[in-house]
């Protein structure tokens, strides 16, 4: 099966299922309990038999499962530094020790006459084995048909929507204080291409959200310079979060949708407010601004649904992303696993 590539045709590493996150937990324990029903069913003669069957194995699967999980949970950071191949047999190793190790350890439970203690112990261990495979081969596959190809390209789309009409009154602008502004028009021609440079260059799947607060700041000053004092910003954001490290282009879409659809179209103008913070193992970033009182537009949801789909497919269930759009104000409020850069 051929490697899933980045949009620049560079092939993607694989990469171990990450058990520390709350999504590959949930799914390991429902595919491997779900194979063991499907054997009971195989192997049973009657109703009543399959439930015995399912329970018998549950017994013994439960522990294993619970133990390699937390094992793995420890582990994760080293697996994740080691070639995909070393993992994999790694992995397999664990699962078939730590199935043995049980077994033998609950023996009398298992097999209380000890007969075929041994080839018990093996066989399990096999099975161990094959399972674990079978599920590093679902993740895969998984990993393949989500294809973070796809992410690349949505990203590459998301750069690529700096609007042109964003363009052209930016650059109107600038003629209009050219000569009695002369400073100010060179410092926003500055910004753009600041602004553009950042915005297209070929960036990581995370980048540290000091360098997304910069952009954000370089596109929401362009904005003033058209707005004026019909925009409004209140920043709100903890000292000690611009470390820490999020999806590109996470903040500049939600901004642009708080202006084109929300203040802009407010003769008064108003307030948007960016607060960022960090609560225990989360970062929260929300943004608020006040709005006409109509959301239904395509430009909300195709910004939006865009980073909705690349927060799935980073963080699975464990970014919640949620809109709240009351009488008069929108507010977007996006919360994932908070990461550190490396220093």
């Amino acid at each position: 099966m051929p490697r899933a590539q980045s949009i620049n045709q560079n092939p993607l590493p694989d990469a171990l299922p990450n058990c520390r996150n709350l999504g590959v937990v949930l799914r390991l324990v429902l595919l491997l309990n779900a194979a063991a029903l499907l054997l009971a069913v195989a192997r049973a003669i009657s109703w009543s038999e399959i439930v015995e069957r399912w329970l018998a194995s549950a017994a013994l699967l439960e522990p294993v499962l619970l133990t390699l999980l937390l094992v793995l949970y420890g582990l994760q950071p080293r697996l994740d530094r080691l070639p995909y191949r070393s993992g994999v047999a790694i992995t397999i190793l664990l699962g078939c020790v730590t199935t043995t190790l049980i077994y033998l350890l609950g023996a009398p439970v298992y097999t209380p006459t000890g007969e075929g203690l041994p080839f018990n112990a093996l066989r399990y261990a096999l099975i161990a084995g094959i399972g674990c495979w079978g599920v590093l081969a679902y993740f895969r596959l998984r990993q393949l048909a989500l294809s973070p190809a796809l992410h690349h390209a949505r990203l590459q789309a998301l750069r690529a929507r700096i609007r042109p009409h964003f363009l052209f009154n930016t650059l109107n602008a600038v003629l209009a204080i050219v000569r009695s502004q002369p400073r100010r028009a060179e410092e926003a021609l500055e910004d753009l291409s600041d602004l553009f440079r950042m915005a297209m260059e070929d960036a990581a799947d995370r980048v540290p959200l000091r360098r997304e607060l910069e952009l954000a700041r370089r596109y929401l000053a362009l904005e003033q310079l058209r707005l004026g004092e019909r925009l409004q910003l209140d920043w709100q954001v903890q000292a000690d979060v611009e470390a820490a490290l999020i999806p590109p282009l996470l903040l500049q879409p939600v901004l642009e949708n708080a202006i084109y659809h929300g203040i802009e179209r407010l003769p008064q103008g108003g307030t948007v407010t960016i607060s960022i913070g960090r609560s225990h193992r989360d970062l929260t970033l929300e943004i608020s601004n006040p709005h006409p009182g109509t959301t239904g537009s395509s430009g909300h949801r195709l910004a939006l649904d865009n980073i909705r789909e690349r927060l799935a497919l980073l963080y699975d269930l464990e970014a919640n992303y949620q809109v709240d759009a009351g009488q008069n104000e929108y507010r977007v409020r996006i919360t994932l696993p908070y990461q550190r850069e490396e220093s």
